[in-house]
């Protein structure tokens, strides 16, 4: 596996996908660095990371499947990788919350950004973001963020986590095209707020109630409504006020 680790950097993300156009790279090839100018969160929001303090990470990961191969598999695999790992450390009630953030309790402690593209074969080729709040202790104007220092007051060495990450997430994609149920089940096992009556904002700003049934192969979020109707929602539609 190659890293390449970097002071500074506008995106881990923009950097390897240049770097991918330029030369071949062999698989989960990793970027890591002490500080992104530029980070990106869903939906071309920006990731803010105190320099120095957290994990900010990308890895290459050419999984071979097809297009017709559902892209979210890709996710769930990302997101029980970095589960596993903060199960491992003993960090209390992680979870998922769609689509892609790392929850502890009802605080967000990293966030996932894929990017796919499609190869000339069909396959498709991924740049996974991981950004991972590990040794910050300061969250002015952040009040629902948090990190595994203030989870648990010890330090975590930022290596140790990104080589535990990819380590899993190697794991877990080879695992897809044959367990893939399996990985889907302990997802929807560590879904955040599955199961409970919840206030949700649509795009035009009405508020709903509903409860969270599960995420579709898709990637959609299904929802039973007050009406008793199952409705199913994609990344834009909808944001859960929590």
């Amino acid at each position: 596996m190659l890293i390449i680790k970097l002071d500074a950097i506008d995106s881990t993300n923009d950097y390897l996908k240049a770097l991918a156009k330029e030369k071949s790279l062999e698989n989960f090839t990793t970027v890591i660095a002490d500080k992104q100018l530029k980070g990106k969160g869903q939906m071309g929001s920006e990731w803010v990371s105190e320099a120095g303090k957290n994990l900010t990470m990308s890895v290459l990961v050419k999984s071979g499947f097809e297009i017709n191969h559902t892209i979210f598999d890709i996710n769930v695999a990302v997101a029980l990788s970095i589960i596993s790992v903060l199960d491992f450390l003993n960090i209390p009630k992680v979870s998922v919350k769609w689509p892609n953030d790392i929850m502890a309790e009802n605080k967000k402690l990293g966030g996932i950004l894929i990017e796919n593209a499609i190869k000339s074969d069909g396959t498709v080729s991924s740049v996974i973001g991981i950004g991972l709040n590990s040794n910050q202790s300061d969250f002015l104007n952040l009040p629902k963020a948090t990190s595994l220092f203030v989870e648990t007051q010890q330090e975590f060495d930022k290596e140790m986590l990104m080589n535990k990450i990819v380590e899993k997430l190697q794991e877990y994609i080879q695992m897809l095209p044959t367990h893939s149920d399996n990985l889907w089940e302990t997802y929807h096992n560590r879904l955040f707020k599955k199961g409970i009556p919840m206030p949700f904002e649509l795009a035009d700003d009405v508020k709903i109630m509903g409860i969270i049934q599960k995420v579709s192969r898709e990637g959609m979020l299904e929802l039973l409504l007050d009406d008793d109707s199952i409705q199913y929602f994609g990344v834009k539609d909808i944001k859960m006020l929590y």
